[in-house]
């Protein structure tokens, strides 16, 4: 129905909009990194390396602000396949470094019941936004028919996206798993919450840095992927309400030395530029990094990942109310939504607590 469809709508655009400050969050981090990690190199690892994360902010907002006025930049495929090695490459460098630590240190560290807290009431908010951070892990969901969209047939597009999809899954648990078990093997109760930024590993300093640089080549190309399915809806919602509007529909030929001339429009000007300072003066004012992923994640998983697809599912499918599969997805649906909350509370109180602390 309409209703639902807007519903879907907006929290998918909402969704969308966060993800671009977690990015922009997360880049700021692996800039700074690299600065400490040559820092450290040069003058010791107990050296006061510290640096504003704001300034890495903003010129990651300028970048993308760049990015955001190229026509067409939604259609170059070179993008996912960038983003993609980039993605590997940090990936494999992060398990590679785990597991290397692990085997030096000749044993496992850590235990079954995780980091200590010094309240019961502390460790239930510490597992809440663990379970967030979980629900972040898997965003793609949100963009799953865009990408869809841009398939071509035969073979069909369903057939090709749910093929894709099982495979990115298995990769992506495959790696979450070796990162996350072999980080905590390797630092116990130390480990940090990113890996190649909380500074577990000082060395190799020049792999820290590798590893940090194409997590933010990654982010460059991953905040526009989850930036254009808003453009392109603003641009269709405007130009479908004001037809008539020079603002909206027309296109402006601007001519730059030694550039083709390029085509201008100043409702995309305006909307791009107004939409990427948004997410940098969001992301400055509340720059912590693994709150703010808990919170997304919690926010968002269980009404764009699982209520509207087991709802479509029981339309499409003509499922009998109160049949079994009715009951047991109905059933799956409700736990979900147990554990969303549970994880919504607990990364809002963690966001609060950070800005309050």
């Amino acid at each position: 129905g309409s209703n639902s469809a807007w519903v879907c709508q907006f929290l998918q655009q909402t969704a969308l909009f966060g993800y671009g400050i977690a990015y922009t969050i997360t880049a700021s981090i692996s800039f700074r990194a690299i600065l400490k990690a040559n820092c450290y190199h040069a003058h010791g690892h107990d050296a006061p390396c510290s640096f504003d994360g704001s300034y890495y902010m903003l010129m990651f907002g300028g970048v993308q602000l760049l990015l955001s006025s190229i026509p067409d930049f939604h259609d170059m495929a070179w993008l996912s396949v960038v983003a993609a090695v980039m993605s590997f490459s940090y990936a494999f460098i992060g398990l590679g470094l785990g597991l290397a630590n692990t085997i030096s240190n000749g044993v496992i560290k850590g235990s079954i019941t995780g980091v200590p807290m010094k309240t019961p009431v502390a460790k239930v908010w510490r597992v809440s936004q663990a379970i967030g951070d979980i629900a972040f892990a898997y965003p793609y969901s949100l963009i799953l028919l865009e990408i869809q969209d841009t398939l071509k047939s035969p073979p069909a597009e369903n057939k090709t996206m749910k093929k894709a999809s099982i495979i990115s899954i298995l990769v992506t648990t495959f790696f979450y798993l070796c990162c996350g078990c072999f980080g905590y093997a390797a630092f116990g109760n130390d480990a940090p919450g990113n890996l190649l930024t909380g500074f577990g590993f000082y060395e190799p300093y020049w792999l820290i840095d590798f590893a940090n640089a194409c997590i933010i080549l990654h982010l460059l190309g991953g905040y526009q992927v989850y930036s254009q399915p808003i453009y392109q809806f603003a641009d269709r919602h405007f130009a479908e309400r004001y037809p008539g509007s020079g603002f909206v529909n027309d296109f402006h030929t601007v001519k730059v030395p030694l550039l083709p001339p390029y085509r201008v429009n100043l409702l995309r000007v305006c909307f791009r530029t107004a939409y990427v300072a948004s997410t940098t003066a969001v992301a400055i004012f509340f720059p912590y990094f693994n709150e703010i992923l808990a919170l997304l994640g919690a926010l968002n998983f269980w009404p764009l990942a699982i209520y509207f697809p087991v709802e479509m599912y029981f339309i499409q499918r003509k499922v009998p109310r109160w049949s079994t599969r009715w009951l047991l997805l109905q059933g799956f649906s409700t736990v979900c939504l147990l554990i969303s909350a549970f994880a919504l509370v607990g990364s809002i109180q963690g966001v609060i607590s950070q800005k309050l602390g």
